[in-house]
């Protein structure tokens, strides 16, 4: 708090007729990077409106890696964030969800965008190394051992498969699974 302080050129003391503490100014900035992800429309149909939300939330939260965590990990009642969730919740509602799949739905859809972007952002492997990494892992992968994971490791490294994750992949089997459970 002395360094934000000394930042904006202001006595910490100061800091506190505004925020109550550090995590004031976390769910703050959090908030603020919220407010860049596009909210679901209801006038569309509820599968593109969702996968538009969906594929926004992952590319702000790549502009942004550090964020991610903190989303998930605290409860946020900012101005954004509670119109983002409601947003989200009315247009699953309004698309025949149940208030309880409609939860469910937003949560599974955000387990998918949170955990794609988390180890997409660790990932230890560059995307242009992917094939050069499965050969040199090839030998640690015997055959006779792991034959499934030595084949699909073969194919990479030989290039008939580029191994790389797709995040609407992900994001379509799950859109299309839950249109299932409206009613």
């Amino acid at each position: 708090m002395r360094k934000l302080a000394q930042a904006l050129g202001i006595k910490a003391m100061s800091l506190y007729n505004h925020i109550e503490n550090k995590d004031d100014i976390i769910d703050g900035i959090v908030d603020r990077v919220v407010s860049e992800i596009e909210v679901p429309s209801l006038e569309v149909d509820w599968k593109v409106a969702m996968r538009s939300r969906a594929i926004s939330a992952h590319e702000v939260l790549l502009r942004h890696p550090w964020s991610t965590m903190p989303m998930v990990s605290r409860i946020n009642v900012g101005p954004a964030m509670l119109r983002y969730i409601d947003a989200t919740l009315g247009c699953l509602l309004e698309a025949g969800f149940s208030s309880e799949m409609a939860d469910r739905a937003w949560n599974a859809l955000d387990s998918h965008i949170y955990g794609f972007t988390l180890q997409e952002l660790n990932c230890p492997v560059e995307i242009e190394a992917y094939a050069t990494t499965a050969a040199k892992y090839l030998p640690m992968i015997p055959a006779d051992k792991y034959p499934y994971m030595n084949r699909l490791s073969q194919q990479v490294a030989e290039g008939q498969y580029d191994g790389i994750n797709r995040f609407e992949f992900g994001l379509d089997l799950i859109l299309d699974g839950l249109d299932a459970y409206r009613t």
